[in-house]
């Protein structure tokens, strides 16, 4: 029988944009690896990351994360000169970048992460090509999942 290991996350999930969901819509998601420090890798095991006002940038043939925060650890990053906001790059296709490229030319759309994440030892970024959400699709959304709330509340009451 196999032990589980230590204080391993019961979700492979590390920070979440959902900002992002109920800002666009969202047509099309990748995959993308990110370029890490030790530091940053290590923070992101504690939990320490935000995804708020993140974005895609694709410039010169690469793909850019800006925005995201990266909380440094004090006993990680005691010999390093830690920038919680740096610009971090993008692991993607040759295709997928230039997909990227050429729908964010196009009016009203734009590329922000959607989550980060561990896949085995690596760190993974949902990305997503969305396009704005008008206000009546907002309140919609919000109506939405309030009912949804209130369903759940009145199986879980009488069940």
């Amino acid at each position: 029988m196999g032990k589980k290991k230590g204080n391993a996350p019961s979700s492979n999930t590390i920070a979440q944009n959902k900002k992002a969901r109920f800002e666009y819509h969202i047509d099309e998601t990748f995959e993308a690896g990110l370029s890490l420090a030790g530091w940053e890798v290590k923070s992101l095991r504690a939990g320490k990351a935000q995804l708020t006002d993140t974005y895609i940038l694709v410039k010169n043939g690469e793909a850019w994360l800006l925005g995201s925060h990266i909380m440094p650890l004090n006993t990680a990053s005691t010999h390093v000169l830690a920038d919680p906001t740096r610009t971090r790059k993008l692991l993607l296709h040759r295709k997928e970048i230039a997909r990227i490229f050429s729908r964010t030319q196009e009016k009203g759309h734009t590329c922000v992460p959607l989550k980060l994440y561990w896949k085995q030892n690596l760190v993974k970024c949902e990305l997503a090509l969305v396009r704005g959400k008008q206000l009546h699709d907002k309140r919609a959304t919000e109506k939405e999942r309030d009912w949804n709330r209130e369903k759940a509340r009145v199986m879980r009451d009488h069940a």
